[in-house]
């Protein structure tokens, strides 16, 4: 009788899941290919259990016989690599008491201490309100790694740490160091070993080899600096230069895998062992920690929408929309990338949205995401609200 009912509520479940009208939700990301703001993409719509919604559109690039985008596909995150790498490092050290997010960052790096850095925390870091410059062409002063973090301490900061707020991708370059420091792995090792592994996120890594790279959505065709066509190859210059594995940028993944980490959040830390007989749940943070990270902070001397890591919904930003919508509730958190890939969760109502694409094929040059991916997501919510 207890094997009938379980069976029972599993086909309940599953219809529930599959009932949903998602046409409106297709018919504008199919629009959007034709306009080429983007040649293909991926898209999951998920709860703390399920995958309500899963689809995936158009092909690697607009030419007719281009290999079509599947649940195989893999897509260069970007800055969705801040929260799905080095963000989810941090919180693993804090959990060990191995780092304090309100220590000076000098106290782990020495040389940081100068130019007017020495009050600068690793919460600051994580907030972007450490005054950091917002962007630096590496690629064109630095030859390797000792050069950029030589480079970023002698920098000084646009203004007093803590007052105002300047999404940096210097601040998670810097994170990125912070981890190996403390714990003696690269970044991409310590994070597939604590973090992809024990989540199943097995076709999630930096560098993609040589067996993975086909199934790479191509991003920009560099004119610029390297002269080539990239495909597996990391698209961010700083991320690059750093051999491909930064805190900034170089993690490549698929929304299944996705779709994996962000549920683990949803359920606070929880998530099913795939290693292990009998779907085992452990628990890959401690539920504060989740709650700390993904909520807003409050602070008193600027409007902030961040938290740490995370974005929270924020209103429009010059021209642009907020890239979550309007619809989703305020308890939320999330990230965009700028190769054009978005991950989104509505803890209030339980939701989370995977939208990857590979917008800047041929070129970064095209915006027109922008419009459509506020669009999305209020369609997408109020399909499951309503």
């Amino acid at each position: 009788m207890k094997k009938f009912i379980t069976i029972l509520i599993f086909v309940a479940l599953f219809s529930k899941s599959y009932s949903y009208d998602f046409s409106r939700v297709d018919s504008l990301v199919n629009s959007a290919i034709s306009q080429k703001y983007f040649p293909g993409a991926a898209l999951i719509v998920a709860n703390n259990q399920d995958i309500l919604y899963e689809k995936y559109y158009g092909s690697f690039t607009y030419d007719s016989d281009s290999r079509p985008v599947d649940q195989n596909s893999l897509f260069d995150l970007a800055s969705v690599t801040k929260v799905t790498a080095t963000t989810p490092a941090i919180m693993l050290l804090h959990d060990k008491g191995l780092i304090d997010i309100d220590e000076f960052v000098w106290k782990y790096f020495p040389d940081f201490k100068m130019n007017g850095k020495e009050y600068i925390t690793v919460k600051n870091l994580l907030l972007h309100n450490s005054g950091l410059p917002a962007w630096i062409p590496f690629y064109k002063t630095c030859k390797n790694k000792e050069n950029v973090f030589d480079t970023i301490c002698t920098l000084t900061p646009k203004f007093t740490p803590g007052s105002g707020f300047l999404y940096s991708d210097l601040n998670f370059i810097m994170l990125g160091f912070l981890v190996e420091k403390i714990t003696g792995f690269t970044l991409d090792a310590y994070c597939n070993e604590n973090l992809f592994k024990p989540l199943g996120m097995k076709s999630t890594t930096y560098c993609p080899d040589y067996n993975l790279k086909p199934y790479c959505l191509p991003t920009e065709f560099d004119n610029n600096w390297r002269l080539r066509q990239l495909q597996g190859e990391v698209h961010d210059e700083a991320a690059s230069l750093l051999g491909g594995v930064s805190g900034n940028a170089g993690l490549f993944s698929g929304a299944h895998d996705l779709a994996f980490f962000m549920r683990m959040l949803l359920n606070e830390g929880k998530y099913y062992n795939p290693y292990t007989r009998g779907l085992k749940e452990e628990q890959m943070f401690k539920p504060e920690t989740v709650r700390l990270f993904t909520q807003k902070f409050l602070t008193m001397n600027y409007d902030n929408t961040r938290a740490f890591g995370w974005d929270t919904k924020q209103p429009p930003v010059g021209r642009f929309r907020s890239q979550c919508g309007e619809s989703i509730s305020e308890n939320c958190f999330g990230h965009t990338g700028y190769t054009g890939t978005s991950v989104w969760c509505d803890k209030e109502r339980g939701i989370i949205v995977i939208f990857l694409t590979n917008r800047v094929y041929p070129s970064r040059n095209n915006e027109g995401i922008k419009n459509v991916r506020p669009d999305l997501h209020n369609l997408i919510f109020n399909i499951l609200t309503n």
